[in-house]
């Protein structure tokens, strides 16, 4: 890592000079809390209080009335627990609901990233929000900012002993890569060690090995997949892991590199892209791997353009055999080529799944990884009392639902009489195109959004539901995705149908993505409402009734028609 000249840093975006001068993420975050003449806190420390698991939001939808009694807006906070691997205690649940019910707007959220978020934090009680995440030996370090974030993996270990082994290395990968400040231990905890560290620091003990002082470019994303199930979108990662498994145990792993989904509208020069297979590491072999991968973005990624900033763009601009050549210079050892597997979905499989040792998984869908009591169903009810009697675990997938996990066989009936007296629909009784559906939080919180996502998608699904069962469609799946802007939280891009939010009420209209996960959308029609989704989208899914192959996903079948282009690298996406 070489110094910054300041003449280099002038030349920076402003988040890497408030990186530069935030003494290892300090900031004035300790001030800013204390401020009570705002609910805000300082416009700088915004951005480091990401890499603290934290975002600063309003309430969208009350912000002009306030603007017209002038007033600030109603500023509040999102704050993001970190899950690697997306499993927690049944001890841990409780408290996580406790703290919803306390601090946040009531309802807890699982994220795409196997990740829990509360939205509607204040300021005075973020700090005992993060203490008391930390007493139950969860953090919210790193789960945002610019730095590695929650390592996605199968959440079920107890399904083979190969599990059990990738998601051991899914752990060691997440806590290689956990930042070393003390800042977060300062700020939160009063300098008490967090659940994740190795060792108690001194204050001031700041050396960053693998980051350093200005930490990465962009966001860096790691998913580790195991065939034949894609349920992480593993290409959809900066950094991607695939086990290879010879006589029943993990050997290694395929690499993956240069995935990511975001970009901006209307800006060509910004694209989804898949990652590229470059070759196999041995399984003792891939936290080697994972920092070096990590310090040539962060030696080589733009810091003069966050647009640009992202691994992704790094590999295009400079070519995959760089990047390969790059990574066996600082190994001192070349990747062997890449070891046969095949993808067959990207789902999760639901109801009652048989691990080893006589154990149960019960995989519940979550709308939207939305958990509350409503009307329907008091769903939120219903798991805090699972947790009271399971002495198993939770454990969130990759598609924001829920595995109630490591159930004996006499706890499978308690489970599901618990399920039934809070109204918790099973998934038997949904149709595979709700169940194969996924949104982003987007209004009222984002304060990125530009159209509805989570609240809205549910009554989408509705009106395509009638599309399909009278097309005789009913138990077909069809990867749906659903973003309120082109960020692409929701990993739009890698949906059959996708609809990316353009404006309130309007959508772009994405077809074509594969159901491995293992391909692009590509554009098919531009700021539609919905009255125009529908007239779009009828004739074609009549179309794959009467037409397809065999087995064919309807993603194969919209290429094969020519009803919009294979896209095969991420800069084509926009031709």
């Amino acid at each position: 890592m070489a110094d910054v000249t300041p003449e280099e840093l002038a030349a920076r975006t402003e988040v890497e000079r408030i990186k530069d001068a935030s003494r290892y993420l300090r900031g004035s975050l300790k001030e800013s809390l204390t401020d009570p003449l705002t609910g805000a806190i300082a416009e700088s420390d915004t951005q480091l209080s990401k890499f603290h698991g934290i975002y600063q939001q309003d309430d969208r939808d009350i912000r002009d009335e306030r603007r017209r009694q002038k007033l600030e807006p109603y500023y509040m906070f999102m704050v993001r627990i970190r899950v690697p691997g997306g499993i927690c205690t049944t001890e841990q649940w409780l408290e996580i609901d406790r703290l919803a019910q306390a601090y946040a707007n009531g309802t807890i959220r699982l994220t795409t990233r196997q990740a829990i978020q509360y939205h509607g934090i204040i300021k005075r009680n973020l700090k005992k929000t993060i203490a008391e995440i930390n007493g139950c030996l969860m953090d919210t370090i790193a789960a945002c900012g610019d730095v590695n974030r929650n390592v996605m993996c199968n959440p079920n270990p107890e399904l083979s002993d190969l599990h059990a082994e990738v998601y051991e290395a899914a752990a060691a990968i997440s806590s290689h890569l956990t930042p070393r400040t003390t800042a977060y231990h300062e700020i939160w905890l009063d300098g008490e060690k967090v659940a994740d560290s190795k060792k108690k620091k001194k204050k001031g003990d700041d050396d960053e090995p693998i980051y350093g002082k200005h930490y990465l470019p962009r966001k860096f994303k790691i998913g580790v997949a195991i065939p034949p199930s894609n349920d992480v979108d593993v290409y959809s990662q900066d950094l991607g892991f695939i086990a290879i498994e010879k006589d029943g145990k993990l050997a290694g792993f395929n690499v993956t590199v240069g995935g990511g989904m975001g970009m901006t509208h209307s800006e060509p020069a910004t694209y989804p892209r898949l990652a590229d297979v470059i070759g196999y590491c041995p399984a003792d072999k891939v936290l080697e791997v994972a920092e070096n991968v990590v310090k040539i973005q962060r030696d080589n990624g733009d810091r003069t353009n966050r647009k640009h900033a992202r691994l992704k763009y790094t590999i295009d601009d400079r070519g995959i055999k760089w990047f390969k050549d790059e990574l066996n210079k600082r190994l001192g050892w070349k990747l062997p080529k890449a070891e046969p597997f095949a993808f067959t979905s990207s789902g999760d499989r639901y109801g009652w799944v048989k691990g080893v040792n006589g154990s149960w998984h019960y995989t519940l869908f979550v709308s939207n990884g939305r958990v509350r009591d409503d009307e329907d169903q008091q769903l939120m009810t219903a798991l805090r009392d699972i947790a009271k009697i399971h002495k198993g675990d939770f454990r969130i997938t990759a598609n924001q639902n829920l595995i109630i996990g490591n159930v004996t066989a006499a706890g499978k009936a308690k489970i599901d009489k618990l399920l039934a007296k809070y109204k918790v629909a099973g998934p038997e009784t949904m149709s595979a195109l709700r169940l194969n559906s996924m949104a982003c939080v987007a209004f009222p919180t984002c304060g990125l959004a530009m159209a509805e996502s989570e609240r809205y998608l549910p009554s989408l699904i509705d009106k395509l539901e009638a599309v399909m069962k009278k097309a005789g469609l009913g138990n077909d799946p069809i990867l749906v995705r659903m973003t309120g802007c082109p960020n692409g939280c929701a990993r739009p891009y890698l949906g059959e149908i996708g609809f990316v939010g353009k404006a309130p009420g309007r959508y772009n209209l994405y077809l074509g993505a594969g159901f491995q996960g293992q391909r692009l959308n590509k554009l098919y029609r531009e700021n539609v409402n919905e009255e125009q989704i529908l007239t779009e989208l009828t004739p074609l899914i009549e179309s794959y009734a009467k037409e397809r192959k065999k087995g064919e996903p309807f993603g194969d079948f919209v290429i094969r028609k020519k009803v919009v282009r294979e896209v095969k690298e991420g800069k084509d996406f926009h031709s």
